[in-house]
């Protein structure tokens, strides 16, 4: 690779991922919305308490930021990113895959149907740099355990 080093891109990688996880726990939807392509694909079919057919997100950054954030907005949300194994494919694509833990608490009277979720599993991801900055291609959830409340 040319330019950065092997080491550098792939903590540039790790830094874009814990914006992910603080932008989402924060409710800071634009910051969040510019961390992916434009055309990002985020599968999230498998992340609930079952498989939805509806979780899965290829319509773009906006799309998914205009339905995920009225869901989460009044939620609170602890995301953590354990373990990563980021494998950089080209100088200007990368594939990760992150242990993660969630812990989701939603207010009384939530049209979501439950008050708390916690869930362990992997977010396999894609990564694409242009302009000198990494962005989140593709993400698929994929858990391990959920306990819903």
């Amino acid at each position: 690779m040319t330019g950065n080093s092997d080491r550098e891109m792939i903590e540039q990688i790790k830094e874009l991922k814990a914006r992910y996880f603080r932008f989402m726990d924060c409710k800071q939807w634009h910051e969040l919305e510019s961390l992916f392509v434009p055309d990002v694909v985020i599968d999230m079919r498998h992340g609930g308490a079952s498989y939805d057919e509806a979780m899965l997100y290829d319509g773009g950054a906006r799309r998914y930021i205009e339905t995920v954030a009225p869901i989460l907005q009044d939620m609170i949300t602890v995301h953590h990113g354990h373990m990563p194994e980021i494998t950089l494919t080209s100088p200007t694509s990368a594939a990760g895959i992150w242990a993660m833990e969630d812990k989701l608490w939603a207010p009384e009277g939530h049209p979501i149907g439950w008050r708390h979720l916690h869930g362990y599993g992997h977010y396999h991801e894609t990564y694409e740099r242009s302009d000198d900055r990494w962005r989140i291609r593709t993400i698929r959830l994929s858990r391990l355990h959920i306990e819903v409340r």
